[in-house]
């Protein structure tokens, strides 16, 4: 299915019974052969999801309330649509589970049908919504530079790194992250952190490389794999990894991470602008 087949950027009806049929999913492999990858992916990771209008009926037909978090992983062969996802979310508001354990299930069982691979799934309930917390990018800020920049379509050309030199190892981020929804063109910004280790990358190119994708449309991870390869592939890391944490529209936000070396699992702590 194709991102015009989705409910994006059309009238809806939303209901509040549950329907597991509202998920739309989004095949990776189109936008990925569009950058020059393949079959072998020259990452793995993951998608973090974080809901944050999640409710249902118990068996007396109080209200619940959760935030839920998912892990996609980034070899599923699908991607879930955002607007079919909070459709999907909604349908549970008036209908009755017997536990948090039954939403959680049914939400797994659901999710890893359509993006054709086992994602698993956390609900926080409010007694622990107080260690949701924030925490910011740690690293070296790009943002800190004062440059001149005219690009604001993906530009490879801009990323440089010292090829002659001993490789160090860096962690890097920058705020200045945005780009735009293919389908309804509305903004969505973002903060970007790379870690590595190779020859020293350029840093005023690296963040007039990121500033490079604000007019451009593409769905979150997309981007963040678009990024991955073209640093990459420009500026010769041995180790690369590339975490990015939108912020939320529709209840929804989006947190890609590629690694192609062994590193934990990155923090789900959300950003001020989260």
């Amino acid at each position: 299915m194709t991102p015009e087949q989705s409910p994006l950027g059309k009238p809806a009806a939303y209901t509040e019974q549950y329907d597991a049929t509202l998920l739309f999913p989004i095949a990776r492999k189109a936008a990925r052969e569009a950058i020059g990858i393949g079959a072998q992916l020259p990452f793995f990771g993951t998608d973090i999801w974080n809901a944050y209008e999640l409710s249902w009926l118990n068996g007396r037909g109080k209200p619940q309330i959760a935030v839920a978090t998912f892990y996609v992983p980034a070899d599923s062969p699908n991607i879930v649509e955002s607007k079919s996802f909070k459709l999907y979310l909604g349908s549970f508001a008036q209908t009755s589970f017997e536990s948090f354990e039954a939403v959680r299930d049914t939400i797994k069982r659901d999710v890893s049908a359509v993006c054709g691979a086992s994602v698993s799934v956390h609900l926080t309930g409010p007694m622990d919504f107080g260690k949701l917390a924030l925490e910011e990018f740690e690293g070296t800020s790009l943002d800190r530079l004062d440059l001149d920049t005219d690009v604001y379509q993906p530009d490879s050309s801009l990323l440089k790194a010292a090829l002659e030199e001993s490789p160090v190892e860096e962690t890097l981020f920058s705020n200045l992250l945005k780009s735009n929804c293919p389908v309804t063109g509305q903004p969505d910004w973002g903060s970007l952190q790379i870690h590595y280790v190779g020859p020293q990358i350029d840093h005023a190119g690296l963040l007039r490389y990121i500033v490079s994708y604000r007019n451009h449309t593409g769905f979150h991870e997309q981007c963040v794999e678009r990024i991955f390869v073209d640093v990459l592939k420009i500026c010769k890391p041995l180790k690369l990894a590339v975490y990015a944490r939108y912020t939320r529209r529709g209840g929804l936000d989006i947190n890609p991470f590629r690694t192609n070396f062994n590193l934990p699992m990155p923090d789900n702590f959300r950003t001020a602008r989260q």
